[in-house]
C-alpha cells in the first residue's frame, strides 16, 4: 500500500514557489512530481484540492514575477467586477526598464505605476481600482469598456468623478479613448447589458431616458425602472436571466401590474433584441408616440 502523502499545512490551501519549497525541506522533487500538486506556471504549483481561478492564476504570477502588479481585466476581477475566465492570460503590469517577460498564460506590460495606483487585495498585489478603470478604458472596445467601468463604480469601490479626474489627467496611447469612456459612463446600470441599452438609447434619435427612475402613483412607490420617461410614463426595462429564478416570475408580473395601474407602458428588452437594434428603436419610438430611426 503506497504510503499516504504528507501535505504541510503552508502549502495546502496556496499557490508556493516549487524551488523554494524545496530548499525549506517542504517537499522533494520526486513527490512534487506526484499527483497531489497541479503546476500553474513554470516553478509554481498548488495542492490539488484548491480550486483554479483566474485570481489564483494572478496570485501565481506574482509569485514568480515579484515586481509585477496585477492590471487591467485581471484586476478587475479582484474588484468584484468579472471580465475573464480562468484561462484566460493573466495581465501584469511591470515597472519601466524591467526585463520583459514571455511566459505562457501571461499578457505583461511596462509601465511606471504611481505609490497610490498599487493596492493590496487578497495579498495580491493589484492596480487601484480608479488605474484600472482608466486601464480598461484605454484598450478595450467602447461599449465594452464602458459597461465594465460601470460595473466598477456599481460595485461602490471608485467614484465616476474619480475616474474622470483620472482620465482627464492621462496621457500616451490610449488616454483619448480613455476620457470619451469615462464620459459615457454613469454607474448606475446593474449589469453590462443595461449599459449596452443605455449607450443604443444616446445613440438614438429618441429624447433621453431617465435612468433608474422611480416611479410613485398616487404618493406611494411602484417600482424603480432601468430607463423611465415620465413625461410619457413610458419604461424600458433590460429582461436578463435572473427573471427565471424561483417565485420570481410572479413578482415580475405583480410588479408589472402595478406599473400598467400607475399608466405606464413597459417595454422589456432581451439579449436578442439587442442584436436587432433598429427594430428595437422601432418599438420604443412607438410607446412613446414619436418616429424616430437609430443613427447609423
Amino acid at each position: 500500500m503506497p504510503t499516504p502523502v504528507t501535505v504541510p499545512d503552508v502549502l495546502r490551501s496556496t499557490p508556493f514557489l516549487a524551488s523554494a519549497a524545496v530548499r525549506a525541506g517542504l517537499l522533494t522533487h520526486r513527490r512534487l512530481h506526484g499527483a497531489t500538486w497541479r503546476r500553474l506556471f513554470h516553478d509554481v504549483y498548488v495542492h490539488r484540492d484548491v480550486p483554479v481561478t483566474h485570481a489564483l492564476r494572478a496570485e501565481a504570477v506574482t509569485l514568480l514575477l515579484p515586481a509585477a502588479v496585477v492590471s487591467g481585466r485581471s484586476a478587475a476581477g479582484f474588484w468584484g467586477v468579472d471580465l475573464v475566465g480562468t484561462d484566460d492570460d493573466v495581465e501584469v503590469t511591470l515597472p519601466p526598464g524591467s526585463h520583459m517577460v514571455r511566459l505562457a498564460g501571461v499578457t505583461a506590460r511596462r509601465a511606471a505605476l504611481d505609490r497610490g495606483d498599487v493596492c493590496r487585495r487578497c495579498g495580491v498585489p493589484v492596480t487601484s481600482p480608479e488605474a484600472t478603470a482608466v486601464r480598461l478604458a484605454s484598450v478595450l472596445h467602447h461599449d465594452r469598456a464602458v459597461a465594465a467601468v460601470d460595473q466598477l463604480i456599481a460595485t461602490g469601490v471608485v467614484d465616476l468623478s474619480v475616474v474622470r479626474a483620472r482620465a482627464a489627467s492621462a496621457t500616451g496611447p490610449g488616454s483619448a479613448r480613455a476620457r470619451a469612456v469615462a464620459e459615457s459612463a454613469d454607474g448606475l446600470a446593474e449589469s453590462p447589458q443595461e449599459t449596452r441599452v443605455r449607450l443604443l438609447l444616446h445613440r438614438s434619435d429618441l429624447p433621453r431616458p431617465v435612468p433608474q427612475y422611480r416611479i410613485e402613483h398616487e404618493g406611494r412607490f411602484v417600482a424603480r425602472v432601468d430607463f423611465g420617461w415620465p413625461e410619457h410614463k413610458v419604461a424600458v426595462e433590460y429582461d436578463g436571466a435572473w427573471h427565471g429564478e424561483k417565485g420570481q416570475f410572479a413578482r415580475d408580473r405583480r410588479r408589472l401590474n402595478r406599473l400598467r395601474a400607475a399608466g405606464w407602458t413597459v417595454v422589456f428588452v432581451t439579449a436578442d433584441d439587442l442584436r436587432r437594434p433598429g427594430e428595437l428603436i422601432a418599438e420604443i419610438a412607438r410607446a412613446l408616440g414619436s418616429h424616430v430611426s437609430a443613427r447609423r
